[in-house]
């Protein structure tokens, strides 16, 4: 390890212990269903630190693939967070991120963005110029890891008080909801009543994009039985379709990346009444043809139509 890894590990590495159930003052779940979540945050830490040891895309690459398909996508996650901080902290020179999502994390472009998103809420940074630079239909994901990182570090005042960061404005708030709903699934260890309840107590307009984010946790990340699905579709109520377009998001972003599982598979089945290569199929094709960004952006109106499969 060079000087400057090495220095970049003693300023910014985190301790395993950050991802645990206790450390974050989440409430116990069933003992499997805690250690397979717990078990996706090693995997972001192994590849948060990974990036910040070593910054080529391929190297790098190299290293993420090592872990088996299930977990690869939140190293992936944790890589995009970490070269990101080391954009945002030390600008001068080469960029870090660009090369790494124009080559090997391109599959993994959806948690790619997501970790960029943690990246920013860590650094307090305001969101409108870091998006200026990316995909604009795809940025809003970074949104939504900014509102992840958020329920998941501080869910006290994010989740039990209901705050957002003061400077969001317009969809930027939707899309932080989205993010906020995922960490939900962390948050209340996968326990249908406990995340029915969480997003009961918000206000209505912000309830929907709390479902479909726990739709995306439930099929992306998983770790419950089949049980669990069919009770979280019913808790969803009127809120189906918005929970559905949550799990077609989990199903594209899987077969892209080809670390497609079985609980994401069982998720589409369930909640979709589907396959998840063609739930993967609905993505796709109703992205085509959007529109520019105007009032609604481009981005939500994908969200819509995804959802008026399952109206």
């Amino acid at each position: 390890m060079s000087s400057t890894s090495w220095l970049r590990q003693r300023l910014l590495g985190l301790s395993p212990t950050e991802v645990t159930f206790a450390r974050r003052g989440f409430a116990p779940s069933a003992a499997p269903v805690q250690q397979h979540l717990e078990h996706i945050g090693t995997a972001f830490l192994h590849g948060y630190h990974a990036a910040l040891r070593d910054t080529h895309a391929d190297s790098l690459a190299r290293c993420l693939n090592t872990l088996e398909p299930e977990r690869r996508g939140f190293a992936f996650e944790g890589a995009a967070m970490g070269l990101q901080l080391l954009d945002s902290l030390w600008p001068w020179g080469r960029r870090r991120l660009d090369p790494f999502l124009a080559g090997p994390g391109a599959e993994h472009v959806y948690m790619v963005y997501v970790g960029v998103g943690w990246a920013l809420a860590l650094l307090r940074r305001r969101l409108r110029r870091p998006l200026a630079r990316l995909d604009p239909l795809l940025g809003w994901l970074v949104v939504d890891g900014y509102g992840f990182y958020h329920g998941y570090f501080h869910w006290p005042r994010a989740i039990t008080a209901q705050k957002r960061p003061r400077h969001l404005t317009g969809y930027a708030c939707r899309a932080f909801d989205q993010g906020l709903g995922r960490s939900l699934w962390f948050v209340h260890g996968a326990d249908v009543g406990r995340i029915a309840q969480s997003i009961a107590a918000f206000a209505q307009e912000r309830q929907a994009d709390l479902w479909s984010g726990v739709g995306l946790a439930c099929a992306y990340a998983g770790g419950v039985e089949p049980a669990a699905l069919t009770a979280l579709r019913e808790a969803a109520g009127p809120y189906q379709p918005h929970l559905a377009q949550g799990v077609v998001f989990a199903a594209k972003t899987r077969h892209q990346a080809g670390n497609l599982v079985e609980h994401t598979e069982l998720a589409c089945a369930i909640i979709c009444s589907m396959s998840s290569t063609t739930a993967a199929q609905v993505a796709a094709t109703t992205r085509t043809d959007l529109p520019a960004d105007a009032l609604v952006p481009a981005y939500d109106i994908w969200r819509q139509r995804i959802r008026a499969h399952f109206a």
